[in-house]
C-alpha cells in the first residue's frame, strides 16, 4: 500500500531491498524475517515487468553463476499448471505431466471409479516411459500407501506388456478392448511403461498427483541437478471461496487489479473473474509475486464489497488509500522477488536457513539468544500489561 501511495503522488519508478516480517507457516523455504527487492512503477503494463525481471535475473546469472539463461521465460496460465502439475509453482525441470482419463475410464465395470465420476469427480494419471520398469509390486504398493498419507485415497496402476489385453492391472478385467486401445493411444504406451492413476473430487486430485509427481521426480533420481527451469504463472483466479463456502478471499492481495474483460463478472461470477498477477518460478519454487494494481476508487470499493467489507470497514481500513485515488491515480504495478530464496537456489541448498545469517528454526524461534521468551513483571508493568491464566473447563 505505501508502494502504490508513492505511485499516486507522483514517484515513477521505485525500489527498495526491504527487509520483511511476516507470520506463516515455516517451511524449508520460508523464514520469518527474509528480504526482497521491492519494485514498483507507474504507467506501465504486465509485459514490461515481466520482461524487466528476465533481463535482471539473466544478468545476475551470468554474472554469479556463469549461466546463460533463455529468455523470455515460459508463460502459463494458473489453470494449465494447477490441471498439468498439480501446482502454481511447477517444477519443469523433468516431465510428467498430468493426465486426464475420466471420458476414457467412464463406463467401465469398476465401481470404485464409476462412483467417483457419478460424484462429479475425475481419474487421472502419471504415466512414466520405461523410468518405472524395475518397480515391484512392493514399490506399487507403498507409494499407494504414500498417497493416503498426502490425504488422497492411493493409486492404482496400469503395466503396459506386449501381451494380450495389453496391460496388468487390479483392474484389467473392468475394462473393455475399446477402453485399453483408448488408453494406449492417449497416453501413447507402450510395453514396459507404468501408468499411475487415481480418482477422487478434481481439485483434491490434481493437489494430490501433483506432489505424486515431484515424488516420482525424486524417487527416479528424474530431477536434473544444476538446472535453472524459470516459468511465469499468469491468470490467476481473482477471488477463491474461504473454507465454509460463505466468503470470497483474495488469491493474492485485495489491492490487484482483475483482468478488464472479467468485470462483467464481478457481480454475477465473481469466481470466473481472473487477476492481473503474476508469479515467477524457478524449480518449483515461487521466487517472486507481484500484479498490477487497482487505481480507481469505485473499482477498489466493489472489491471491498465481493469480500463482504461494508462500506464503513473499507473506509476505517483503506480509507487513506480511496482518498487517494480519488486525486487521480496513475496505472501501476510491481514485484517483489525474494533475495534468500533466490540465492538458496543459486546456492543448490535445500533450506532457506542455510543462506540466512542468524535463522529461526522451524519453531520461529532463536536459539542462540533464546527467544521468544515470558516477559518479565517488570518489563509486563511498564506496558501496563497483566498476563492471565487460560482457565481449562472440563467438557461433558
Amino acid at each position: 500500500l505505501f508502494k502504490q501511495l508513492l505511485m499516486v503522488a507522483g514517484f515513477e519508478k521505485y525500489f527498495q531491498i526491504a527487509r520483511c516480517m511476516r507470520d506463516e507457516d515455516l517451511r524449508a523455504d520460508r523464514q520469518p524475517e527474509f528480504t526482497q527487492l521491492d519494485l514498483e512503477m507507474s504507467f506501465i503494463e504486465r509485459e514490461d515487468i515481466l520482461s524487466l525481471i528476465e533481463r535482471l535475473f539473466k544478468h545476475v546469472f551470468h554474472k554469479v553463476l556463469g549461466v546463460e539463461l533463455s529468455i523470455p521465460f515460459p508463460r502459463f496460465s494458473y489453470a494449465h499448471v494447477m490441471e498439468t502439475y498439480g501446482s502454481d509453482k511447477p517444477d519443469l525441470r523433468f516431465d510428467l505431466p498430468i493426465q486426464d482419463l475420466t471420458s476414457i475410464l467412464q463406463g467401465s465395470s469398476a465401481r470404485i471409479l464409476e462412483d467417483v465420476i457419478a460424484q462429479g469427480g475425475s481419474i487421472k494419471a502419471v504415466h512414466l516411459n520405461q523410468q518405472a520398469a524395475n518397480f515391484s509390486r512392493k514399490d506399487l504398493d507403498e507409494l499407494s500407501e504414500w498417497v493416503k498419507r498426502q490425504g488422497g485415497k492411493g493409486v492404482t496402476y496400469l503395466s503396459w506388456v506386449p501381451d494380450e489385453p495389453g496391460i496388468k492391472s487390479p483392474l484389467a478385467k473392468n475394462l473393455s478392448t475399446t477402453q485399453i486401445k483408448a488408453l494406449q493411444d492417449d497416453l501413447n504406451a507402450k510395453p514396459g511403461d507404468l501408468t499411475l492413476f487415481a480418482a477422487d473430487k478434481k481439485n483434491l486430485l490434481v493437489e494430490i498427483l501433483g506432489k505424486l509427481r515431484l515424488e516420482l521426480g525424486r524417487r527416479l533420481n528424474l530431477i536434473k541437478e544444476k538446472e535453472f527451469k524459470f516459468l511465469w504463472v499468469i491468470d490467476f483466479p481473482m477471488f477463491m471461496w474461504d473454507e465454509e463456502g460463505k466468503h470470497l478471499e483474495p488469491v493474492h492481495h485485495p489491492f490487484t487489479s482483475p483482468h478488464p474483460e472479467d468485470l462483467p463478472f464481478l457481480d454475477s461470477k465473481p469466481e470466473n473473474v481472473r487477476a492481473n498477477a503474476y508469479d515467477v518460478v524457478l524449480n518449483g519454487f515461487e521466487v517472486g509475486s507481484g500484479s498490477i494494481r487497482i487505481h480507481d476508487r469505485s473499482l477498489q470499493e466493489k472489491i471491498f464489497q465481493r469480500m463482504g467489507l461494508t462500506r464503513e470497514e473499507a473506509n476505517e481500513k483503506f480509507g487513506f488509500l480511496l482518498e487517494a485515488f480519488q486525486y487521480g491515480a496513475p496505472p501501476h504495478g510491481g514485484i517483489a522477488p525474494g533475495i534468500d530464496r533466490l540465492v538458496m537456489l543459486m546456492a543448490g541448498e535445500e533450506s532457506i536457513r542455510e543462506v540466512i545469517a542468524f535463522p529461526k528454526n522451524q519453531s520461529a524461534q532463536d536459539l542462540m539468544l533464546g527467544a521468544p521468551v515470558e516477559a518479565s513483571p517488570k518489563q509486563l508493568q511498564e506496558l501496563s500489561l497483566e498476563v492471565k491464566a487460560a482457565r481449562l473447563q472440563s467438557q461433558r
